[in-house]
C-alpha cells in the first residue's frame, strides 16, 4: 500500500512539473481602438488590420516585419517581359475557417470585387492598375495588369487585397472568415475580440491557442493592466507611460518605426484654407519639437512632407517652413486675415491627436488662428472627416505604408487639386525601376511640402511593451498589424 502512495505521489509530482515548465499558449493583447467591424476589405480603420491581418486573413502575398513582399496565399508568381501579366501558383489544400476550399475562383472573386464600381474597399486605388483577373485552372490565376506597375505584389500584400469567400464575403464585418492561423471566435463589443487557433491551418501552426484583444481607449489604464498581469501585451502603447515600466525587468520596452505620418489635416477646399497663404501659415506657426515632446514624450521623427523617414526614397523638407511666429502673421495678413481667423480642430481618440491638438492649438492661436476643439469618437471621425469631408482642420497618423498617392484622389478627405502631383503618380505608378521610383518620389514630396497641404508634423514611433518572457511580436510597423504567426512564450 505504502508503495503504491509512492508511485502515485511521485506520478502527481511529475505531472506537476510538466506543466509548470509548459510554455503558456494564451495571450491578452490590449488595442487602443475598438474596430467599425472586422472585414479588412471594406474600412479604412486600422484597427480593423491591427486584429485581423495576418492572424484571421490572409492575401496573395503579405508583407514581413521588414516591409519585406513574402509569398502567402500564393505560392509562387511568373512575370511576363513586359511587366502586365502576372501568373500566380496558388498552395492547394487551403480551407476557410468554414471548411469551404479555397480555389482560384476566391482569388478571382477577391480581386473583382474590390475593383468593381460598387466597391466600398477604402484602398479600391490599389486595384485600378487591373485589366482582368482569369482562374487558369484551381491552383493557378492569371492577373493582366493595364500597365506595368511597380508596387503590384507590394499592394497585394495590403490587409485591404486579403481573399475573402463569396459565401461569407458579406457577413465578415461581424463573423469573419479567413484562411490564416487564427480564426475568429467572439467580439465582446466595446470590451475585447478573441481569436483561437485553426486546426485546418494550411501552413506552419501557430504556437498560440489563443489571442484575445482587450480594447483600452484610456491610456492611463494600460500600465495598471500590465503591473497586474491582466494584459501581456500593448504592441502600440502610450509612449508618455513608459516611464512608468522601462525599469522593470518584467517587460520589454521595444522603440521601433512606423509608416504612420502624423499630420495635422487641412480641408483645401474650405475657405479660408483654399489659400496657399493661410496653410503656409500654419506650417509656420507649428513647433515640431514642443508638439512631439508632448504629445508622443519626444519619440517621433520630424517629417517635412508625407514620407516615413525609414523610406529609400524619404527626402528631409523640415528646413521649409522653420518655427516662425511672426512669417505666419505675415502671410496671414497677406491673405487678407489681420484680424485673425476662426476654425475648428475635430480630434479622434488617440493621445497623439488629443495631446497634440491643445498643443497645436495654442500655437496657432499665438499667430491668430482661434481654433475650437471638438472631440469626437473613431466611428464620428470616420463618418464626419474622412467620408463627409466635414471639418476645417484635424490631427491623424496615416499608418498605411507608401501611401503619398492619397493626395492624388480627387475625393480624399484633403480635397487637395494639383495636376502637377497626379502627373508624377501617375509615372510612378508605371515605372518599376527603384532608382527612377524615389527620384520621382521626392519630386511628390516637394510639391507636397510646397503646397503645405497638410501641417506635417512627425512618423509616429511605435512603442511596444510587453511581457520578458513573450517572442515574435514585431519590433516595427511597416504596415499596421500585430502579426501573431511567430509569437510565442519562452520559459
Amino acid at each position: 500500500m505504502k508503495l503504491w502512495k509512492t508511485i502515485l505521489a511521485a506520478t502527481v509530482l511529475a505531472l506537476a512539473g510538466s506543466q509548470a515548465f509548459a510554455a503558456r499558449t494564451d495571450l491578452v493583447i490590449g488595442i487602443p481602438l475598438e474596430p467599425p467591424h472586422l472585414d479588412p476589405t471594406a474600412g479604412a480603420a486600422a484597427a480593423i488590420d491591427e486584429v485581423l491581418y495576418a492572424n484571421v486573413f490572409e492575401g496573395l502575398t503579405r508583407i514581413g516585419p521588414n516591409g519585406e513582399v513574402l509569398p502567402d496565399l500564393a505560392e509562387s508568381w511568373a512575370i511576363s517581359d513586359d511587366g502586365k501579366v502576372y501568373t500566380f501558383k496558388l498552395h492547394t489544400g487551403v480551407k476557410f475557417h468554414d471548411g469551404s476550399d479555397f480555389d482560384a475562383g476566391d482569388v478571382k472573386f477577391s480581386l473583382d470585387r474590390a475593383r468593381a464600381d460598387n466597391s466600398v474597399n477604402a484602398q479600391k486605388a490599389l486595384f485600378a492598375a487591373i485589366d482582368t483577373v482569369e482562374v487558369v485552372g484551381p491552383a493557378t490565376v492569371k492577373v493582366t495588369l493595364k500597365n506595368p506597375q511597380g508596387s503590384f505584389l507590394y499592394n497585394l500584400g495590403w490587409g485591404d487585397a486579403v481573399i475573402v469567400a463569396p459565401e461569407s464575403a458579406d457577413t465578415n464585418k461581424e463573423k469573419p472568415i479567413g484562411t490564416g492561423p487564427f480564426k475568429f471566435q467572439s467580439w465582446a463589443k466595446g470590451s475585447s475580440i478573441t481569436l483561437v487557433k485553426s486546426d485546418t491551418y494550411w501552413g506552419a501552426p501557430v504556437f498560440l491557442d489563443k489571442a484575445e484583444f482587450r480594447i483600452v481607449p484610456d491610456a492611463a489604464a494600460a500600465v495598471p493592466a500590465l503591473l497586474s498581469g491582466d494584459i501581456q501585451a500593448f504592441p502600440f502603447f502610450d509612449p508618455d507611460s513608459v516611464a512608468q515600466v522601462k525599469d522593470d525587468p518584467r517587460f520589454k520596452v521595444v522603440i521601433g518605426s512606423t509608416e504612420g505620418e502624423t499630420i495635422l489635416a487641412i480641408n483645401n477646399k474650405k475657405p479660408p484654407f483654399d489659400k496657399l497663404e493661410v496653410r503656409q501659415a500654419i506650417a509656420f506657426a507649428l513647433d515640431r519639437k514642443a508638439i512631439i515632446d508632448g504629445a508622443s514624450a519626444g519619440l517621433g521623427v520630424p517629417i517635412g512632407s508625407h514620407m516615413s523617414p525609414a523610406s529609400k526614397a524619404y527626402v528631409d523638407l523640415t528646413g521649409l517652413y522653420p518655427h516662425n511666429v511672426e512669417k505666419a502673421k505675415e502671410l496671414l495678413k497677406q491673405a487678407g486675415f489681420e484680424n485673425g481667423i476662426k476654425a475648428t480642430l475635430k480630434l479622434p481618440p488617440p493621445s497623439y491627436a488629443r495631446l497634440g491638438g491643445e498643443i497645436i492649438a495654442s500655437q496657432l492661436r499665438d499667430v491668430g488662428i482661434d481654433l475650437e476643439i471638438i472631440p469626437v469618437e473613431w466611428a464620428q471621425w470616420l463618418d464626419q472627416v474622412f467620408t463627409k469631408k466635414d471639418y476645417d482642420l484635424t490631427i491623424v497618423s496615416h499608418t498605411e505604408p507608401n501611401d503619398i498617392d492619397i493626395y492624388s484622389r480627387k475625393d480624399y478627405y484633403f480635397n487637395y487639386d494639383n495636376p502637377a502631383f497626379d502627373k508624377i503618380i501617375a509615372e510612378l505608378n508605371l515605372t518599376s525601376d527603384d532608382a527612377k521610383r524615389n527620384t520621382l518620389l521626392g519630386e511628390a514630396q516637394k510639391i507636397l511640402a510646397d503646397d503645405a497641404v497638410v501641417g506635417f508634423l512627425y512618423e509616429l514611433p511605435k512603442v511596444g511593451v510587453w511581457d520578458a518572457k513573450l517572442q515574435g511580436l514585431w519590433e516595427n510597423a511597416p504596415i499596421q498589424a500585430n502579426d501573431l504567426t511567430k509569437v510565442k512564450w519562452t520559459d
